[in-house]
């Protein structure tokens, strides 16, 4: 700013505070602080009203008053400087800059009611996915409501910008489609994981509270974000996977899993006779029949003598739990394991251990035959 410019906006300021009196200023003072005073009584209303509503009578009209209560009180305070402003006189030099002023502070306030009204929408919507029977839609809350709050802010500082420019609205909008073009080839990780988020929403791979596997990450669904999704771990770590990555990878959810199944192998010694093999199967049949309760009528267990290992006689056992409780699985593979053992001990069926069989040189039952 030259010399010639500072000594008009002086001149100019100075013609202003010289043309208002004393009654002018206080008259602008009160106003300012009549709107902010005016925004604290109407806080204190909305509060009394909020607490005189049931959350449980009318959940919708509650949260209305609380945000009317959060929102009241910066609105109203702008509309007593904007009634201030315009309550005092200034010179033809600086009604231009007073009415943008104006403007801006309209704008400001109107986009801070909009950004605090989101809010409500997503209670609505929240409101409304509480009566699907999926918690996918649950996810879609956040996302929308974020999406929103930052559309909001982005035409609030397009409705600024023209005010300040004064240029066409069209004008403003060609030259953010120039840098949006730019920004967006600076970011494009950013757009993949957005894309990636709504692939997810449309798939419908998991839900909130799910336990998933994704490479060796395994936990539970937390938050599906507009960048990201993040997975609590069953150690308690909090993980982060970009929804870009996620959509392109394979998903394991093991929350939707109709059963739980248990591949066993049990083994025993060599020189159990057949009878003793067979009557080893038998036993484990029996157990299994016991609680033919948890296994699928489309999945009854299976029992066989598969192989012949290095060192034992292997049993194979397969069965299928349901439902899919993994700590009901664990007790039930418990008991099971206990009468197995219980009932082999007691029939003298012995279980095999990693064993080796030496054979000397002066066994009479293996002879040796070298030749000289």
């Amino acid at each position: 700013m030259d010399t010639n410019t500072v000594t008009v906006v002086t001149t100019t300021v100075a013609q202003a505070v010289e043309t208002n009196n004393l009654w002018d200023y206080i008259q602008f003072l009160s106003l300012v602080l009549s709107g902010f005073v005016i925004g604290r009584f109407l806080k204190y209303f909305y509060e009394q009203a909020v607490a005189r509503t049931k959350l449980s009578e009318n959940g919708f009209r509650r949260t209305a008053l609380e945000l009317a209560a959060r929102t009241v009180t910066f609105p109203s305070a702008l509309i007593g400087i904007c009634l201030a402003l315009q309550a005092i006189v200034v010179p033809v030099d600086l009604q231009g800059l007073l009415g943008d002023v104006t403007a801006v502070l309209i704008t400001i306030g109107v986009t801070y009611v909009i950004y605090q009204m989101v809010e409500l929408a997503a209670y609505w919507l929240r409101h409304l996915t509480s009566k699907t029977q999926t918690t996918l839609d649950d996810m879609m809350v956040p996302m929308v409501r974020k999406t929103l709050r930052v559309v909001t802010v982005i035409l609030g500082l397009v409705q600024i910008a023209q005010q300040l420019s004064d240029k066409p609205i069209t004008s403003i909008l060609a030259g953010l489609g120039v840098g949006g073009l730019a920004i967006a080839l600076a970011a494009q990780d950013t757009i993949k994981n957005f894309f990636g988020s709504l692939v997810i929403f449309g798939d419908h791979p998991f839900q909130l509270g799910d336990r998933i596997v994704v490479d060796d990450t395994d936990g539970t669904i937390e938050e599906v974000g507009m960048r990201s999704t993040r997975i609590r771990t069953l150690d308690g770590h909090l993980v982060t996977v970009p929804n870009g990555e996620l959509a392109n990878k394979t998903i394991r959810n093991i929350s939707k899993r109709p059963y739980i199944k248990r591949v066993a192998n049990i083994t025993i010694t060599y020189d159990t006779p057949p009878e003793k093999v067979e009557r080893a199967m038998e036993i484990i049949k029996e157990e299994l029949n016991r609680k033919n309760e948890k296994f699928p009528a489309d999945f009854p267990p299976r029992v066989y003598f598969n192989d012949f290992n290095a060192a034992s006689l292997n049993i194979l056992v397969i069965y299928w739990f349901a439902p899919p409780e993994y700590w009901d699985f664990l007790e039930f593979d418990q008991a099971f394991n206990l009468a197995v053992l219980r009932r082999f001990n007691e029939e003298g069926i012995e279980f095999a251990f990693p064993t080796q069989t030496l054979y000397l040189a002066g066994d009479p039952n293996r002879p040796l035959n070298l030749q000289s």
